[in-house]
Order: structure tokens, then C-alpha cells, then sequence
């Protein structure tokens, strides 16, 4: 028998979608934003607590909370533990990343790479960040149209557009305001949702002790310490691998910047921050404890194996619906925040995409007298024309298979590289444009072969499962009696790279920014360098050489609109 929505989980879930859209038409039409600081900064004077939930909102999407718990189910505990890395990764961005951003004031973070290197570099690092989100949103997208469809029977590909128009709609109108007040909004959906069923999954597993004895037995909390990076899932792909991944989602968030700096103060940020450390801990808690629970209601009868779902990431959506079937409304109420995050993720990465197309492409040709009206009104039209494009590349997402293997596809192409540039030009003030520049392109095609190479592998050499049974379905004559594998992972002779975990993809693109730029950047040393110290985390100031020259950053950018002067006086 299907498990559709009721009428009242209906109406939560519309209720939601409805209350988004009212947001988005206040900020729209009765709080008008009419210049870009209005529209992308909120006229740096918003609220710590809603940016506070709104920076969980957008860093969670609908991606983890539809893939975390399947990972643990099907693999094992090992994506688990970046859990208890959010204090490292939540202070990397306050000490590291952000002090430098808040004294440059710049609105793209990619403004950072013309004070710090050149033109050049600002455009490499603008392009892969567009490249990123290009393949990013649709995958938001496609995420919470594939649990709904899941739940009400009709086609993920008719819900997509559905989907991202209304977020079009409220993210094109409000601007920063209205991303940031339903990612407040959306939040306690989010997090409603999670700890429901989190305590309804537990009652059905016969509570936590049978539950930790269920994953225990059957290798669900093991955790391997062997060093070989071809395991897909060890205590080093989880603990390392899924570190450098959450970086480039959390600390160089172009959302995280853009959120940070509409604040009225550093002191500000710092509450943020901590606050959005501990409430991200304890939502992801929430996740990853699903899986168990998953497995302790599915650990006799496998879903995908029992023809219950057709694909893996529906198995989420499938466990609320037929958890819930006694409790009305908490499916809807799950659903809506599933979408929730993924509405969050997609209005804030189309309003951060709309800001650095903005700054970094289109600015340089308007001139100095565009009016705010014009501006605001263009930035309006690009945010509109991402979220057309994104919704028409869902079609392409939903033929290349499971979600988590492709988001960890698209943080080591674009990711890794952009986290390797920032880190580099924020931290080793001795890398040069040249090194920076070479660093950063050969990592974006190296990391693009082995990617879709390992796709092209992957789809002859799956990687094999945790053990799994439906020695506890009912007779079916379509069902065997048992399907089960006895490896988490898969060891063959295939290409070494194409073998490599995915959860190593970002770290690998950071390593050969890093290592490249450095020692380029020692082989082509230029004379008369120019470093403004600001560019620097000031942690990392006292590396600067005391012969170095330097400039204001406001006179670093004059000499940008110069014939060009500042190039040739560049690193």
C-alpha cells in the first residue's frame, strides 16, 4: 500500500509555502529595497537571531537531511563525526576567514581576490564559484521535489518548477530581508521536524538501548582506521574528508559572508556565530541519529531491496510517512522541512550568485552613474534568470543518480579549489597571482577528470553496502529471501584515482591550490610586491616581510582603474 499525505499534512505543508511567499511580497512591495546594500546586505543593520537561523538554514539545505541518514544506514556511522568538528570549522571562519572580510567590507567575497592578487584571480575564483552553484542548486532543488513526489505521487519533474518558482518569487522581491526571515521561519520547521521524528523513530525501534544494540551488531558503529584513501567510508574520510567539505559550506559561504557582514558589528558576528555553532551541532545530531533509527525499523526489511522505493534517497521521506501513519500531520510537518532547508539553501545561493554575477561580471561595464533603482531592479532580473536555469538543469540531475556522491562531486571541482585560493592568500602572504592563478586552474581540471571518471567507473563498480536483509518482508513472489553484502567497501583494479572515496574530493582540490601556488609562487618571485595587510588574517600578519610595501587598500583599488598600473606592479 502507498504512503501519500493526508489532508492535514497538506495543509501544513502549504501553509508554509504560503507563509515564504507573504514574506517575500512585504519585503517586496511594503519595505521596498531600492539600492544593492539594501537588497544584498539588508542595510547592514539585521537582526543577530535571525541571521543566526538563517546561517543553519542555508548551511543545512534539504541535502543532508535527506542523505546524512541514508549514508549511516547503507555505510555506516563515519559521516557522523564532523558533528563534533563544528567548533573547529565555526572557529576557522571567525579567526581566519571573516576578520578579513569585515575590515575589506566587500560584498562579494570574490572582491577579496582583486585586493589581494589581481583581476586575473578575481575572475578564476568568480567562475568557479559560479561553477559551483550552477551544479549545486539544481541539486537543492531536485532534493525536496524527489521526497515530495515520494509522499504525493506526483513527478518529481513536475514539482521542481513549482518548487523553485515560488522561491524565485519571494527571493527576487525581498532580497537579503526576505532570505533571511523565512530561513528563521523555515529553521523551526526544520528542527520541529527532525526532533519529532527522531523520538517517534526511537519508540518504533523499541527505544535507544535495542536501537545502539541493532547498528552495533550489524556494523553500523564501526569505524575503520586503515589509511587507505580508496575505503569509501573510514574514521579519516569522515573525520578529514567531510572537515574540508563543510568548510567550503559553512566558512566560505559566499551566504555566510553576505549574512555576516549585514550585521552591524564585529561583536555581532561573533554572537552569530556561536550561536549558529551550537544549533548546527544539535540539528546535525538530530540527522545523523535518524540513520539509526532508520536502521533499526528497516534492519529485517531493506526498502530499495523490497521494491518498496526506487531510489535510495527516498528512503527518508518513505520511513517518516510509514512512522507517522498513527500521528496526523507529522508527515506534512517533516516534508515541509525537508523543503524548509532546501527553500533556504536555494534562496540564499540565488541571492549570493545574484550579488557575485553582480560585482564581478556586470559592474565593471555599467559605470560609475547607474542609478540604486536600475541596480536593484538588474539584480532582480539576474536572481530570476538563476533560478530559471537552475530548475531546467533539475532534468539533467535526476539521470546521474544518487545526491550525496554528486554534492561531493561539486564541492571538489569548485569547492576545494575556492577553499585552497582563500586559504593561501589569506594565510601565506609570499603566494603570488602567478602561483595562486596556476594553482587554481589545474586544480579545477584535475579534480573535473577525476570526478567524471569516477562516474563513469561507479556506474559498473558500485560501491557495496553494509550488510542488509528482507528476511523480515512478507512473502513476496518477487522477493528473495535475503539480499545482503558482506563489505562496506569495494577493492578492485580499477584506476587508483577513479577508486578514491569521495569524501576526500574537497580536501584533494585544496591540496593542489595549496602545494602549487606555493611552490610557483617560489620559482616566479617578482620584486617590488605589493600585500596590503588587510589582505592578511591578522594571525598570520607576522609573516610579511618587513621590506614589504604597503598600500591602503583603497589605494590598491585606484591603481586597479589605472591603465592597468597595478598589474604591472603586482606579484
Amino acid at each position: 500500500m502507498s504512503l501519500l499525505f493526508s489532508w492535514l499534512d497538506y495543509t501544513l505543508f502549504i501553509l508554509m509555502l504560503l507563509i515564504s511567499t507573504i514574506i517575500g511580497i512585504y519585503y517586496g512591495f511594503f519595505q521596498k529595497q531600492t539600492s544593492a546594500k539594501e537588497y544584498l546586505l539588508g542595510g547592514k543593520n539585521m537582526n543577530v537571531w535571525p541571521i543566526s537561523l538563517s546561517l543553519v538554514s542555508s548551511c543545512v539545505s534539504g541535502v543532508p537531511l535527506l542523505t546524512f541518514p541514508t549514508e549511516i544506514y547503507s555505510f555506516g556511522i563515519s559521516t557522523a563525526l564532523v558533528t563534533f568538528e563544528m567548533a573547529i570549522i565555526f572557529g576557522s571562519t571567525y579567526f581566519i576567514f571573516l576578520p578579513v572580510f569585515y575590515q575589506l567590507q566587500v560584498t562579494s567575497m570574490y572582491e577579496y581576490f582583486q585586493l589581494r592578487f589581481d583581476k586575473s584571480m578575481r575572475i578564476l575564483a568568480s567562475v568557479l564559484y559560479t561553477i559551483y552553484m550552477a551544479l549545486y542548486l539544481p541539486l537543492v532543488i531536485y532534493v525536496p521535489s524527489l521526497a515530495l513526489s515520494q509522499v504525493t505521487g506526483i513527478a518529481a519533474g513536475v514539482l521542481s518548477p513549482i518548487l523553485c518558482g515560488i522561491c524565485i518569487f519571494y527571493t527576487t522581491l525581498g532580497g537579503l530581508k526576505a532570505v533571511v526571515w523565512t530561513d528563521a521561519l523555515q529553521f523551526f520547521f526544520m528542527i520541529g521536524s527532525m526532533l519529532v521524528v527522531v523520538v517517534v523513530g526511537t519508540i518504533h525501534a523499541g527505544g535507544i538501548e535495542n536501537l545502539w544494540k541493532l547498528a552495533s551488531d550489524n556494523g553500523r558503529l564501526d569505524l575503520t582506521f586503515e589509511l587507505d584513501p580508496t575505503i569509501k567510508d573510514s574514521f579519516w574520510s569522515g573525520a578529514v574528508g567531510f572537515l574540508f567539505v563543510w568548510f567550503t559550506v559553512v566558512s566560505l559561504n559566499q551566504g555566510t559572508i553576505q549574512k555576516c557582514m549585514s550585521l552591524s558589528s564585529y561583536k555581532e558576528v561573533k554572537k552569530a556565530l556561536l550561536t549558529s555553532w551550537i544549533t548546527l551541532s544539535i540539528l546535525l545530531f538530530f540527522v545523523f541519529f535518524t540513520g539509526l533509527t532508520m536502521y533499526a525499523k528497516y534492519f529485517d526489511c531493506d526498502p530499495l531491496a523490497s521494491n518498496k522505493i526506487q531510489k535510495r534517497d527516498q528512503m527518508v521521506p518513505y520511513f517518516v510517512m510509514d512512522v507517522s501513519k498513527n500521528i496526523p500531520g507529522l508527515a506534512g510537518l517533516f516534508i515541509a522541512g525537508i523543503l524548509s532547508a532546501a527553500l533556504s539553501t536555494l534562496s540564499a545561493g540565488m541571492n549570493c550568485l545574484g550579488a557575485t554575477i553582480y560585482e564581478d561580471f556586470l559592474k565593471p561595464f555599467l559605470g560609475a552613474n547607474i542609478s540604486d533603482k536600475k541596480t536593484s531592479l538588474l539584480l532582480k532580473l539576474i536572481v530570476a534568470a538563476i533560478g530559471v536555469i537552475c530548475t531546467a538543469l533539475v532534468y539533467a540531475v535526476e539521470q546521474l543518480g544518487n545526491v550525496l556522491p554528486l554534492v561531493l562531486s561539486v564541492f571538489g571541482v569548485a569547492g576545494g579549489p575556492i577553499l585552497g585560493i582563500f586559504t593561501v592568500g589569506m594565510m601565506v602572504p609570499m603566494v603570488n597571482s602567478i602561483g595562486a592563478l596556476i594553482g587554481g586552474i589545474v586544480s579545477l581540471v584535475v579534480m573535473s577528470w577525476i570526478v567524471v571518471g569516477t562516474h563513469i567507473y561507479r556506474t559498473t563498480h558500485p560501491y557495496s553496502l553494509l550488510p542488509i536483509s528482507t528476511d523480515g518482508c512478507p512473502l513476496n513472489g518477487t522477493l528473495s529471501a535475503l539480499n545482503t553484502t558482506a563489505h562496506v567497501f569495494v577493492k578492485d583494479d580499477g584506476f587508483f584515482l577513479f577508486r578514491l572515496s569521495p569524501n576526500y574530493y574537497t580536501l584533494m582540490g585544496f591540496l593542489i591550490v595549496v602545494v602549487l601556488s606555493v611552490v610557483i609562487s617560489f620559482l616566479f618571485k617578482k620584486r617590488n610586491t605589493i600585500v596590503d595587510k588587510d589582505c592578511i588574517t591578522p594571525f598570520m600578519q607576522f609573516l610579511l616581510p618587513k621590506t614589504e610595501m604597503y598600500f591602503p587598500v583603497e589605494e590598491i583599488v585606484k591603481l586597479t582603474d589605472k591603465d592597468n598600473e597595478y598589474n604591472k606592479i603586482q606579484l
